[in-house]
C-alpha cells in the first residue's frame, strides 16, 4: 500500500514492512513488533514474553552480550523494549546514516538470538528486582490487582512480568522454543520512521532469510480467548502508605474501533488534561489528590476507560464520594466549549507529534490492529466531525453501567472508604 503518510509492502516468506518518510529529519527510528504479548502465554509460561525481551539483549549468534552492548552505545541513539498484554517490540533510534547497520542488529537479535542459559540465570535475578520496584510503587501495584480482578480467569489477569515461580521454572530452553514459536515472519512486523527510503528498507530486510523458524511441537499451541465482560463491584486492598490508591473501570473502545474519535474526546473532557473535570474538581478545587485523571486502554477484542486517582487515607472516603458525584453527572454535563477546547487539545498532541520519529515509529506498529492505517491529519478530521451530543451519548452509555472499583488503603480506612462506593 501507498500513502503520503506511508508505504508498505509484504516480504515474499518475510515480515510485512512500513515506513513513514521523515525526510528533513537527522535521524531513523527503527522497530520490529511481534505480535504476541502475555495473553498469550499459557499459566505455567506466565511472563515469558517479557523474559524473552530481557534476554534479546544478552548476545547473538555473531555478538556476546559485551560485543551487543558496546555496539549499541556506539550507536550512540536510544535502544530498548518493550512487552505489553498483546505485543513485544523492540526499537533503535539513530543517526540516519546508521540506520542499516542499526536495523541489522535489530535482526539479529530477533532471529539470532544467543539465549545462553547462564545469563538467563543472571537475568532472571534482574526481573525479580524489576518486580520488587512495582511491589514498592503503590500505582502499579494497585493497578495489577485492579487487572487481576477485572479479567477473572482470564490471561489478561496475570501481570506481564509473571510470577516469581513462573520465571524460577522457566530454562534457556523453553524461552528457545517460545521465540520459535511465536517470533516468525507472519507475526512479525517492522517499522521506520525518519530520513529513510522505503525502497532502501524493503531491500535490506529482504536480503535475510526469514524462513527456518517454523512451529514446533514442543510449545503449547495457544489461541487468544476472547473476552467475554469486564467484572464489576469493589475490591478492597489493605495495603499500608501514606496515600490510598483509588481505581475505578468502565468498558472503553478496541484497538480499531471506530468509536475512538469520541472516546478521545469523552476522556480528554473528564481527565486528560489541567481543564478536565477530574482535575478542576478534585485537585484544583478541594485539594483532594495530587494525581487525578482517566485513561483509555484499548486492546484487540477489549478497552476499558479508567479514573485512577491517589489521596490521603483520611481524606480517601471523601474523595470516592466526590468521583462518584462527578461520574454521575459527568455525560448530561458535558458542553459544546468542553469538547471544543478538547478538540483543540487533540489537535496540538496529534500535530506535535508529527515532529517525532520515535512517536511515528511507535503508530505504525499499529498496523497489527487494522488493515490500514489513517494519518494523524485524517484521526483529526475524524475529531473535528463529532459533535457534543455524540460524546455525550458514549460517556452516558459507559458511564451508567456497573464499574470495577479498586480501592488500596490501611486496614482501618478501608470499610468506610468502600462504603462510599454507588452499589
Amino acid at each position: 500500500m501507498n500513502s503520503l503518510f506511508y508505504q508498505e509492502t509484504q516480504i515474499s516468506n518475510g515480515p510485512l514492512v512500513l515506513s513513514h518518510a521523515m525526510q528533513q529529519s537527522q535521524s531513523v527510528a527503527l522497530g520490529i513488533f511481534i505480535d504476541v504479548g502475555s495473553r498469550d502465554e499459557v499459566a505455567r509460561l506466565s511472563g515469558i514474553s517479557h523474559a524473552l525481551e530481557h534476554m534479546l539483549f544478552k548476545g547473538t549468534q555473531q555478538m556476546d552480550v559485551h560485543q551487543l552492548a558496546e555496539k549499541l552505545d556506539e550507536l550512540g541513539g536510544n535502544a530498548n523494549a518493550f512487552t505489553s498484554r498483546e505485543r513485544t517490540c523492540f526499537h533503535l533510534h539513530v543517526l540516519h546514516e546508521h540506520w542499516q547497520e542499526a536495523l541489522d542488529i535489530l535482526m539479529q537479535m530477533v532471529r539470532e538470538p544467543a539465549l545462553p542459559e547462564a545469563e538467563w540465570q543472571r537475568e532472571r535475578e534482574v526481573i525479580f528486582a524489576e518486580m520488587a520496584m512495582v511491589e514498592d510503587s503503590p500505582e502499579e501495584w494497585v493497578m495489577d490487582q485492579h487487572l487481576e480482578a477485572l479479567f477473572p480467569g482470564h490471561s489478561l489477569a496475570r501481570p506481564v512480568l509473571g510470577s516469581h515461580a513462573s520465571l524460577s521454572a522457566l530454562s534457556a530452553k523453553d524461552l528457545s522454543q517460545y521465540l520459535q514459536h511465536w517470533y516468525r515472519a507472519p507475526r512479525l512486523l517492522i517499522v521506520a520512521a525518519g530520513h529513510i527510503e522505503h525502497d532502501d528498507l524493503i531491500a535490506a530486510v529482504a536480503e535475510r532469510d526469514w524462513g527456518g523458524l517454523e512451529l514446533t511441537n514442543d510449545m503449547e499451541n495457544t489461541s487468544r480467548q476472547p473476552v467475554a465482560g469486564l467484572a464489576s463491584g469493589v475490591q478492597a486492598l489493605a495495603r499500608n502508605g501514606e496515600q490510598a490508591q483509588i481505581i475505578a473501570s468502565f468498558a472503553g473502545v478496541t484497538a480499531a474501533s471506530a468509536q475512538r474519535p469520541v472516546a478521545w474526546l469523552a476522556n480528554q473532557v473528564l481527565g486528560g488534561g489541567m481543564s478536565s473535570c477530574l482535575f478542576r474538581e478534585i485537585r484544583e478545587k478541594r485539594g483532594l489528590a495530587y494525581g487525578i485523571g482517566s485513561h483509555l486502554n484499548a486492546l484487540v477484542d477489549t478497552g476499558t476507560w479508567s479514573i485512577t486517582c491517589g489521596t490521603e487515607p483520611d481524606r480517601a472516603a471523601e474523595c470516592v464520594s466526590l468521583l462518584a458525584e462527578l461520574l454521575a453527572d459527568f455525560a448530561v454535563n458535558i458542553s459544546a466549549d468542553d469538547v471544543q477546547r478538547s478538540k483543540r487539545q487533540l489537535q496540538v498532541q496529534f500535530r506535535m507529534g508529527l515532529d517525532s520519529v520515535e512517536g511515528q515509529m511507535l503508530y505504525l506498529g499499529s498496523r497489527f490492529d487494522e488493515a490500514s492505517l489513517l494519518s494523524p491529519m485524517q484521526w483529526l478530521e475524524q475529531i473535528q466531525a463529532v459533535d457534543v451530543e455524540t460524546v455525550r451519548q458514549w460517556a452516558t452509555d459507559r458511564l451508567s453501567a456497573p464499574a470495577l472499583w479498586s480501592i488500596a488503603a490501611p486496614e482501618q480506612a478501608l470499610e468506610k472508604i468502600c462504603a462510599r462506593i454507588p452499589a
